[in-house]
């Protein structure tokens, strides 16, 4: 059988669309078409029908994806061994998933340790969806996620830090003075983040303790918690440290300690499973993972007037 076939099977299996396998494979979209038809002679099964806006994959198709898919990534690696990815040449367009904090913290230096290799490459980050990355990850759709939210489904990752959290408030609130215990913490007004992935193991914390808190104010993004809290000294975050830190360098803003034991926040980086162009996916997952594995981030990009800010 063609292995252009083969690639036609899988491009579709996992993208469920004739377009957008047309669009991977560069070629037109009724060269996949046919290619579908003569895989579907060849097999004596319609292997993809359509239901609705997608191309659903038949039991036969499901059965034979795996082993297609393996088969094509291994011919694609040993091919890669002798030919290898020249980043130095390619002009490649990547895209990575991250965090409103990901896109701050760890952007710009896996960006310059993506192009001191490949000056050439286009890398595009795109805005984090929880909920649609396993299917952006299965399609194709991005190259890498960076994520502290569980992903399902069987891609590649590693671990690139475990994150911890802190307690951040205005320089003149009280509690920055006298410090934070239990009691004077569950008293406190809170604000909260509604997108904070973290969110789970600090409502997990709190259900064993038995203990809820008061947060009158929740807003979307981390970026709104500086002028915020600076604004507002009765109220109190809780944040990841490295990034509570780096906001009191520049903000009238006190970090103290968190009065109980709070899991870790495991950050990771997740790779697509989809078969195309194995070779620069394994040097951009290794080059991003060098970047980025245990750095704290720089965080310090969301600064402040100081001088406007801690004169009110």
């Amino acid at each position: 059988m063609d292995l252009n076939l083969l690639r036609t099977f899988v491009a579709v299996y996992e993208t469920r669309s004739l377009t957008e396998a047309a669009a991977r494979l560069y070629v037109t979209q009724p060269a996949t078409s046919q290619a579908v038809s003569r895989l579907r002679q060849a097999f004596d099964d319609p292997l993809f029908e359509r239901s609705g806006r997608i191309m659903a994959p038949t039991p036969l198709a499901e059965s034979l994806f795996p082993a297609f898919r393996d088969a094509l990534q291994q011919i694609d690696r040993t091919v890669g061994s002798v030919h290898g990815f020249d980043p130095a040449a390619s002009d490649r367009h990547f895209r990575i998933a991250l965090s409103e904090l990901g896109e701050v913290g760890y952007f710009p230096e896996l960006l310059q340790a993506v192009r001191r290799a490949a000056p050439h490459v286009r890398i595009e980050a795109v805005p984090l969806d929880t909920r649609a990355l396993p299917e952006w990850l299965a399609k194709g759709t991005i190259d890498l996620a960076v994520t502290s939210s569980p992903v399902a489904g069987e891609f590649e990752s590693v671990r690139l830090k475990s994150q911890g959290y802190a307690v951040l408030m205005s320089e003149r609130h009280p509690l920055a003075a006298r410090g934070v215990d239990l009691a004077s913490y569950f008293a406190a007004s809170h604000v909260t983040v509604s997108g904070d992935s973290g969110r789970p193991n600090l409502q997990a914390a709190l259900a064993r303790l038995g203990a809820t808190i008061d947060a009158p104010v929740t807003v979307t993004h981390f970026a709104s918690l500086p002028p915020l809290l600076v604004g507002s000294a009765d109220l109190i975050a809780t944040v990841p440290d490295t990034i509570a830190s780096a906001w009191a360098t520049s903000w009238p803003l006190a970090v103290r300690d968190l009065p109980f034991a709070v899991a870790g926040v495991e950050v990771s980086l997740f790779k697509r499973a989809t078969t195309q162009h194995t070779a620069a996916l394994d040097w951009f997952f290794d080059t991003v993972q060098r970047a980025v594995h245990g750095s704290p981030g720089d965080f310090t990009a969301i600064r402040a007037d100081t001088r406007r800010s801690r004169n009110g």
